[in-house]
């Protein structure tokens, strides 16, 4: 047995193994949920209610639309199934108004087709309780316009809704035949007497059935008392228009393909189920202009037309066609809405929105709550560092490692690069101390060399004073080096210097340390010291001392030299540009053996303190180097403490320090006995006992 249907649209028909020989001229039910969730999605209702009748249909389309609603990325606030004609009860009406009430969706989907009348009454018993007004999505099972329940359409909140219908084309001369009907056309015609009856309260044949008058026979559709009934009836006239020619074109093979064979083939004698293989190839273009043809599914692929129902104050119902499915074109153009052209209900003064939450701006991430779906979450800040630049983004993205999100948090810009520069209060204020203190070894140094044959300058060995000047002259001078964008030649060359330069400086004091002693022991008689006399002794320490720095350092830069580094992590939002010391083993052995060489000089300055002279230098080393030693040992905990640039102002700071305690201490009495107290300057003075 063959099958064309006009209305039913149970996905399930569409089975061919279980239903090999079902046709219909309506798409499947599952086009009309895609094309719902695709409504949906055009105008961001993620947040809606489903009303269904509570038969099998209802649960099973209800399943599926929710699957559909959910897999799309929306969310179900309730699905209610409304119970059937005859048993419904009260106390479960105000259940389902309670459940509407409460909801925040401002979209419902209504769908039923077995008994439409008892959600209808649900809508309607709404007024006694009444419901916000929502945006009801109705499903093609309802035929909205049919006079069966037209008269509730006043009563319910049905006003700007969304109707999915059948697509629909108006059929040539259909309507200008239903204008010149009577049921004379169709003598004795149950349906069309009643029909009749119906639209006129009058009766066609002879003897009335009822207590009404006889039909003058000059009545006409267009005139009757129900206006919309060319407009109801049309419904599904072109769904069954193609059902008929579908099947009178399926005839029309079989009888061709008969008579090819030479076989005659009268209509008693055909069987339903030989039709099924002609059916299958029906190919035809309708008198509307559109193609006729079933799937591999037995379904017309035709499509959904959306209506947009006004209900106007009067009682008067419109529906405006405002887009539709066309299950013949691309998946691009399937889902077509002239969104301008809709008019929502009173309630609503621009276009309604349902979603649980708001949206979430750029900037901010999407928390869910526990417990609930997946579309009711909470709006969260980005942390620092990363960022959203779309709305509702479920996670917020890193920035890139040279860059950092904004305040807004919405998007990346560069990150701060920090060092410690020229133009830093901090950087300019250390330049220019050193400058200045280089400019006062230069001047004291210019005064040693003016007065370089008088007894203070020649005391002591004056060579050695002029190398320990020219080292601390570098030492004020390498600050410089620490100063500025951090580069390969810089960072290499800041430690070396620095290392280097310090150490012909301390190794100068000690070299001048043990010759002072030298100089007090020679003139003992039979003093074994006196052969020690002389240059060669002094100079050979600072040559030795230095070239073992010199080698400490070569070391470090052949094994694991310094190195410009970006420091991202100290400083939120920021680039630390510092020199990575490569080594640190390197790194601490250049320091510890600068102090070791000061520890040295220290404790022989310390042992000659008490030589019986007037001007006993010994005193004022062993004051220059307790200072030089407790500004390094302070200086390593605060190096270790330290960040970014802070860390090399410890540095220039700690050399400045030390550097200016050895100019302070040494020469500073030295200048001003030759500048202030030159009677003083003479070698009586220098050598009388104390």
């Amino acid at each position: 047995m063959s099958y064309i249907s006009y209305a039913t649209v149970n996905p399930i028909l569409s089975d061919k193994v279980q239903f090999p020989s079902f046709y219909r001229t309506v798409p499947s039910e599952s086009a009309q949920f895609r094309g719902i969730v695709k409504l949906l999605k055009h105008f961001g209702w993620t947040w809606v209610g489903i009303l269904a009748s509570d038969d099998e249909s209802g649960v099973k389309a209800s399943q599926m639309l929710q699957k559909q609603i959910t897999q799309s990325g929306g969310c179900v606030e309730f699905n209610e199934f409304v119970p059937l004609h005859g048993k419904s009860e009260q106390s479960r009406k105000i259940q389902i108004i309670n459940i509407m009430k409460k909801s925040t969706s401002q979209v419902i989907i209504v769908y039923g087709n077995s008994d439409y009348m008892s959600t209808i009454n649900i809508i309607m018993y709404s007024n006694s309780y009444p419901v916000p007004e929502k945006v009801w999505i109705i499903a093609s099972q309802w035929d909205v316009s049919s006079g069966l329940y037209y008269d509730f359409l006043s009563l319910a909140p049905f006003n700007g809704s969304l109707a999915f219908t059948p697509h629909y084309k108006d059929i040539p001369g259909f309507e200008q035949f239903l204008i010149t009907f009577n049921p004379d056309l169709l003598p004795g015609h149950m349906l069309t007497l009643e029909t009749w009856f119906e639209l006129h309260s009058c009766n066609w044949i002879t003897k009335p059935m009822y207590d009404t008058g006889r039909c003058t026979r000059n009545e006409k559709i267009e005139n009757s008392s129900y206006p919309n009934f060319l407009i109801d009836i049309s419904v599904y006239s072109y769904s069954i228009y193609n059902a008929v020619f579908a099947l009178a074109h399926a005839l029309h093979n079989m009888y061709s393909y008969n008579n090819e064979q030479e076989k005659s083939l009268l209509l008693s004698d055909v069987q339903p189920w030989e039709l099924n293989k002609y059916l299958r190839k029906v190919r035809f273009t309708n008198s509307a202009g559109d193609e006729v043809f079933f799937d591999e599914h037995g379904d017309l692929t035709s499509g959904f037309d959306i209506i947009n129902w006004i209900v106007f104050p009067n009682e008067t119902l419109i529906g405006t066609r405002v887009g539709g499915i066309n299950t013949q074109t691309s998946a691009e153009e399937q889902f077509i809405l002239h969104e301008k052209t809709i008019q929502w209900g009173s309630g609503f003064t621009t276009t309604p929105r349902s979603v649980c939450s708001e949206i979430c701006l750029p900037g901010y991430r999407k928390s869910s709550r526990i417990g609930q779906p997946s579309c009711c979450y909470d709006c969260i800040p980005c942390p620092e560092g990363e960022f959203s630049n779309q709305t509702d983004m479920s996670t917020c993205l890193k920035c890139p490692a040279t860059q950092w999100s904004n305040s807004n948090r919405d998007n990346c810009i560069d990150k701060l690069f920090l060092y410690l520069s020229y133009e830093d209060p901090l950087g300019t204020s250390l330049a220019l101390i050193s400058v200045l203190f280089f400019l006062l070894t230069t001047l004291v140094m210019g005064i040693f060399i003016k007065y370089q044959n008088t007894p203070i300058v020649k005391a002591n060995n004056r060579y050695l004073s002029y190398i320990l000047l020219l080292s601390l002259k570098m030492c004020f001078l390498c600050n410089l080096i620490f100063i500025g964008h951090p580069l390969q030649v810089t960072c290499i060359l800041r430690q070396t210097v620095f290392g280097v330069t310090f150490s012909i400086s301390v190794s100068s004091i000690l070299a001048k340390t043990v010759t002072v002693i030298i100089a007090f022991n020679v003139t003992k008689p039979g003093s074994k010291f006196r052969s020690w006399m002389g240059s060669i002794v002094s100079n050979s320490i600072v040559l030795f001392c230095s070239l073992i720095q010199v080698l400490i350092c070569a070391v470090w830069l052949g094994s694991s030299p310094p190195f410009p580094y970006y420091n991202m992590e100290d400083e939120i939002g920021k680039i630390l540009l510092t020199c990575n010391e490569g080594s640190l083993i390197g790194f601490y052995c250049v320091l510890g053996y600068m102090g070791f060489l000061a520890f040295i000089s220290f404790i022989v300055a310390f042992l000659a303190r008490n030589l019986p002279d007037s001007f006993n230098e010994a005193k004022f080393i062993t004051f220059s180097m307790l200072v030089f030693c407790s500004v390094w040992i302070s200086f390593i905990p605060a190096y270790m403490s330290s960040k970014g640039r802070y860390i090399v102002a410890v540095e220039i700071f700690a050399i400045l320090a030390s550097s200016a305690g050895l100019l302070g201490c040494i020469f500073i009495p030295k200048c001003y006995i030759i500048l202030l107290r030159p009677e003083r300057n003479t070698r009586a003075y220098l050598t009388q006992k104390k």
